[in-house]
């Protein structure tokens, strides 16, 4: 894609939709401005066109995601787009989790520039990895539903693409300043040479972030940088090429406290919850006496993306662009690992007063232990599970314009992958070492060395970190060889325009055991290999779509498609084993949709109505908490299989301008996302051991026939959300804003325990409360004699009322009735224990209290 000078403020008015407010305003300052070239559109990326791409879609600029993104999460700008659902996760830097139409980032398509993004192996998106592009984006676009993107991608729920700055913009820079609430601090400075006479330009951009969020102990530290440099030597050859990457470290909240904890280690003891509550870190006392806070949970990562584009013109109807590009990721996640005196950490007396872990009493107890003389895994450390990759491909994209009506494109999509997982010692907890008996070629094996997650992968080509005799827990390595083909046919006339697309892909993956012993191992009565050889599987997909102007004013749109999208790698190889499921799949996809829209000067309004059902879908989901026959509990992951969903809904938003100061913007979605017939589930302890759940067996039914879909990552998914929003501009370059956001039907994360029980399924998934937001700021701009200068100043102040509410659930503990009590005494006191209906031993997070931000930038 080439972007001429200010071109990026100019594809709002090319490529939006009009469903988002932003593009009216973008567009008073194109028809004011002299000096903005007409877009020119390349590449490979799919960009859908207001009343011609039969699609729903909303876009937000790079001017909007400086106003009002402060320090939120990126995705935080789209819970004003209709169902649409994005939330701050457990809560730590980058931890954000978001849903469309009911589904979740797994399957969402998210691509930069066009090149796909999300996880090779399990399609996730983990967007502390992609910080870095709240600096870089230029224009973020959001697809729901299937998309027009030609590739073989399995955009479930929709597609979300960043599209970055390019090399050739404008010749100036920026530089600019942010601060917040709990010691937010962004720095950031970009600059732009603009292109020479020879057809050379080039773009930079380094930013650095810190400070911690609302939750406790949750430090963190980012750094981003961006570099393009760009080359036309004529005409006919465009030549891009970025490099950029977001390398952190930041603590995290992964377990979900139940809501009487929250309120049991309130420090203010006054019955309420205590929203900032984290109960994965504790404190140690140092050699001075000193009081020192440790996380158990952190993330680390750096994810370098190079990519090279190149856009041939080969004649005025035929045009070639391909992308070369490279990911090598490096990081991964601590945790706990082991037992020291047959006890976990979160053992009560491990536990302080204010539900923190007391690290004197578990480094105590690990000095105590002779780790040479002791059992496997008799001390209890922190570990830390690698999850690094390199990642190689190739997007060719041919087009032709036939004529005045027909176009055609071809193109291919290849890749392949290669993912390092194992763990490491990150901190003995004061242990001499931990044993570990898992690498069956070194056992048993003593680990000392540690790891620590604060020290920033820099180097975008370095193999694995640690040598294997360091490597405890599993080792194995995950191989992914991708190739697809793809087509698509469009056709204009007048008011009228269609497209057909299809592609077709092969995705080969291979599991390797590093701590197996080749050819001995038995796995599920197999003598298994430490390579599994390739499992490749063969999936496709076609849809169509085609949109009528009627008038100037109205226009109508209709697509369908079915997709038969290849399963994620663990379904391939279950169980953490090297044999592959005799179940194996593919996931059918078939989905539908209509929508009308309305345009004029002042009203501009989309209503949608649509239908998805996914048939055969498996999942796994980890970080389970199991309940045993003896009562005790253990942690694990349960693996569901013989899923069927069904997702439909109707979106409306509208943007209404009475005058050229005021200007109104409001969305409502209302959804029905349902479960269809019954599934299968089991559940396996954190060594991939089968479990027997209190009251079930290894392997079950799950009855979710008719249930409503809830979350399945330790999130919750909403069925209706809206929203009303207000723009003020008394005097020139002054905006004032404000959001009021509903959100309702809220239900929380299915669960193996609860819905292998029949009765379960004639209650469904808790329902959370609904809730109520609102947001509000300022953005002014200080204009300096030089018009290319100018400083901006901004603020913005989230949940202005601070409202107390429940963001995600991970459990469904129904209430209890009044017969389940010996007496009614009892059932009163349960009553009162109850938080807004709910019983107070549900795993939820609450969303952050009142937060804000405040910048200064100057342009030049």
């Amino acid at each position: 894609m080439k972007l001429i000078n200010k071109s990026i403020l100019t594809a709002v008015i090319t490529l939006s939709t009009a469903s988002v407010y932003y593009a009216q305003q973008v567009q008073d300052t194109v028809q004011k401005s002299k000096d903005i070239d007409e877009v020119i559109l390349r590449g490979v990326t799919d960009i859908a066109k207001d009343r011609k791409t039969p699609v729903a879609v909303s876009t937000i600029k790079a001017a909007q995601i400086l106003e009002r993104q402060g320090n939120q999460e990126l995705v935080e700008l789209l819970n004003t787009t209709p169902s649409v659902y994005a939330t701050k996760g457990g809560g730590g830097f980058g931890d954000s989790q978001i849903t469309m139409r009911g589904f979740e980032s797994r399957n969402i398509a998210v691509m930069v520039n066009g090149m796909p993004v999300n996880d090779m192996e399990g399609g996730t998106v983990y967007f502390s990895n992609w910080t870095g592009l709240s600096d870089v984006t230029s224009t973020m676009q959001v697809q729901r539903g299937l998309g027009s993107s030609k590739l073989a991608i399995a955009s479930v729920g929709g597609t979300m693409n960043f599209l970055t700055k390019s090399a050739d913009m404008k010749r100036g820079g920026i530089l600019r300043f942010g601060v917040g609430n709990n010691d937010y601090l962004k720095t950031s400075f970009a600059y732009n040479t603009g292109k020479s006479e020879n057809g050379w330009s080039s773009s930079i951009l380094m930013s650095r972030q810190a400070g911690s969020t609302y939750i406790e102990n949750t430090q963190y530290e980012s750094y981003a940088y961006y570099f393009a440099l760009g080359w036309e030597p004529n005409k006919k050859h465009n030549f891009q090429f970025t490099l950029t990457s977001a390398p952190q470290w930041h603590n995290q909240r992964t377990f979900s406290p139940t809501i009487q904890n929250y309120i049991k280690y309130n420090p203010d003891h006054d019955g309420t919850p205590y929203r900032q509550y984290n109960s994965d870190y504790g404190y140690y006392t140092d050699a001075n006496g000193n009081k020192v806070s440790l996380a158990n949970r952190a993330n680390y990562y750096s994810k370098p993306v190079m990519m090279l584009n190149w856009d041939w013109t080969m004649s005025e109807k035929s045009k070639l662009s391909t992308v070369l590009y490279m990911s090598n990721g490096r990081g991964g996640g601590t945790g706990e690992l082991g037992r020291v005196g047959g006890k976990g950490i979160t053992d009560a007396s491990f536990l302080d007063t204010e539900g923190h872990f007391n690290y004197d009493a578990i480094f105590a107890a690990n000095k105590a232990v002779n780790v040479n003389t002791a059992g496997a895994g008799s001390t209890l450390i922190r570990r830390s599970s690698i999850n690094s990759h390199n990642w190689y491909g190739i997007l060719a994209n041919f087009q032709h314009k036939i004529n005045d009506n027909w176009n055609f494109s071809v193109g291919t999509d290849d890749r392949y992958y290669y993912g390092y997982h194992y763990q490491v010692a990150s901190d003995l907890y004061g242990a001499s070492g931990y044993k570990d008996s898992n690498n069956k070629n070194i056992a048993p094996n003593i680990v000392n060395k540690t790891y620590n997650y604060q020290q920033l992968a820099w180097n975008p080509f370095g193999g694995k970190t640690a040598p294997i005799q360091d490597q405890i827990g599993y080792s194995n390595d995950g191989e992914v060889i991708w190739y697809s083909g793809f087509g698509q046919v469009e056709f204009t006339k007048n008011d009228f325009s269609a497209f057909l697309q299809g592609s077709v892909s092969n995705q080969g993956y291979q599991r390797i055991d590093n701590f197996i012993q080749d050819g001995v191992t038995k796995q599920q009565g197999q003598v298994v290999n430490t390579k599994t050889g390739f499992k490749n599987l063969f999936g496709y997909n076609i849809k169509g779509g085609a949109n009528y102007n009627i008038n100037a004013n109205h226009n109508v749109f209709a697509n369908v498609g079915y997709y038969s999208k290849q399963p994620f790698f663990n379904s391939v190889y279950p169980s953490n084993f090297q044999v592959v499921n005799p179940t194996l799949t593919n996931e059918k996809i078939f989905s539908a949709e209509v929508g009308y829209g309305f345009r004029s000067p002042k009203f501009s309004a989309n209503v949608n109505v649509y239908r998805t059902q996914w048939g055969d879908r498996w999942l796994r989901r980890t970080n389970q908490t199991f309940t045993l026959p003896d009562n005790t509990t253990t942690t694990g992951y349960a693996e569901i299989s013989g899923i069927t969903e069904v997702h439909q809904g109707v979106e409306f938003d509208a943007v209404y301008r009475p005058t050229n100061f005021l200007e109104f913007q409001g969305m409502f979605s209302w959804g029905d996302y349902y479960y269809k017939g019954n599934a299968t589930g089991a559940a396996f302890d954190d060594n991939n051991n089968p479990l027997t759940l209190a009251g079930t067996s290894t392997s079950t039914t799950l009855y979710l026939d008719k249930v409503k879909v809830g979350g399945t990552s330790n999130n919750s998914i909403p069925q209706m959300t809206a929203s009303l929003g207000a723009t003020v501009k008394p005097v020139k370059d002054l905006s004032i804003f404000g959001t009021w956001r509903y959100v309702g039907k809220l239900y929380s994360s299915i669960d193996i325990a609860t819905f292998s029980n029949q009765a379960a399924q004639d209650k469904g998934v808790m329902k959370l409360p609904d809730f109520n937001l609102f947001d509000v700021g300022f953005s002014y701009k200080i204009r300096l004699r030089d018009s290319a200068q100018y400083f901006t100043i901004g603020a913005n102040v989230y949940n202005l009322f601070d409202t107390t509410y429940i963001s995600d659930a991970s459990t469904n503990v129904f209430t209890k009735t009044s017969d389940q009590f010996a007496t009614a005494a009892q059932y009163e006191a349960y009553q009162s224990s109850l938080y807004k209906g709910i019983d107070p031993s549900n795993r939820v997070l609450f969303g952050f209290g009142r937060t804000w931000a405040a910048n200064l930038s100057f342009n030049f």
